[in-house]
């Protein structure tokens, strides 16, 4: 089952009530969390320009309901040096690929920490700034992923068809603005959770390893604060912990065309 971009547009307007009833004139007030981002999300702006779809089709994938024992790990937010280096060198001493989301701006200023080490991985656009795109309007989100898609393809080479919205955040505006692109939308079922287990990081490993599921979507990060190193110098010990339980690692791409995509992990059994 998906969750398509015409069906989650309609169910904005429907459910979402005056602070997202067409084109949003004005931001709603904000309740923000400790990181200054906003707890509930954006409002759906532009999201009655439908002259810009391409294809009523567009998903956003949580995880992909498969029997088959397979996990995608994602990394968010670089490139950068040192931690990006790090998580690479990780995934190939142990031969697993993964999905990096990332920011354009530093792709640009350190492709040369990617160069050349990508060939089992896939990468994903993850917007230019960082910015909750979610408070965008089409314009502005479609040039965020546009300049990045461009970067993208300058230093790789390659066409990225998967899009991450910063926070997870969605908006009518941006499904269009991914949509117009030929863009999916891929989110999580699992995350790392760092500052959780800051003191106690055996902890970290066996939250993902226990509770990986098949068809789950791992959520990292190879840029932040240190507390992501508890997550990162761990890599290794989840990839042999999930070997153990049977898992393999793929990309998310490889993922979606193993299964079904679907649309919330409530829905899971």
């Amino acid at each position: 089952m998906k969750l398509t971009r015409r069906a989650f547009v309609r169910g904005a307007l429907l459910v979402g009530g005056g602070a997202v009833a067409g084109v949003a004139a004005t931001k709603a007030p904000r309740w923000l969390g400790p990181d200054r981002q906003p707890l509930g999300g954006g409002y759906a702006a532009a999201a009655d320009q439908l002259s810009v779809v391409r294809h009523p089709s567009t998903s956003v994938t949580y995880y992909v309901q498969t029997n088959e024992p397979v996990i995608a790990f994602t990394f968010d937010d670089g490139p950068a040096p040192l931690w990006t280096k790090m998580v690479l060198d990780t995934l190939d001493e142990y031969r697993v690929s993964a999905t990096f989301f990332m920011v354009g701006e530093r792709l640009a200023a350190h492709g040369d920490v990617v160069r050349g080490r990508l060939d089992r991985h896939e990468v994903g656009n993850h917007s230019w700034s960082h910015p909750d795109l979610a408070e965008l309007d089409f314009n502005a989100v479609r040039h965020q992923l546009v300049r990045t898609h461009d970067t993208i393809h300058k230093v790789t080479g390659r066409e990225a068809t998967l899009m991450r919205p910063p926070y997870g955040h969605l908006g009518g505006s941006t499904l269009l603005a991914a949509d117009s692109l030929g863009y999916d939308v891929v989110l999580w079922s699992q995350a790392m959770h760092e500052a959780t287990y800051q003191s106690n990081p055996a902890a970290q490993v066996a939250d993902i390893v226990d509770h990986a599921t098949p068809g789950s979507i791992v959520l990292a990060h190879d840029v932040g604060n240190n507390t992501r190193l508890v997550a990162l110098r761990r890599l290794g010990e989840m990839i042999t912990g999930l070997r153990a339980r049977g898992f393999r690692f793929v990309t998310v791409s490889e993922l979606r065309s193993l299964g079904e995509p679907v649309v919330t992990s409530r829905t899971r059994t």
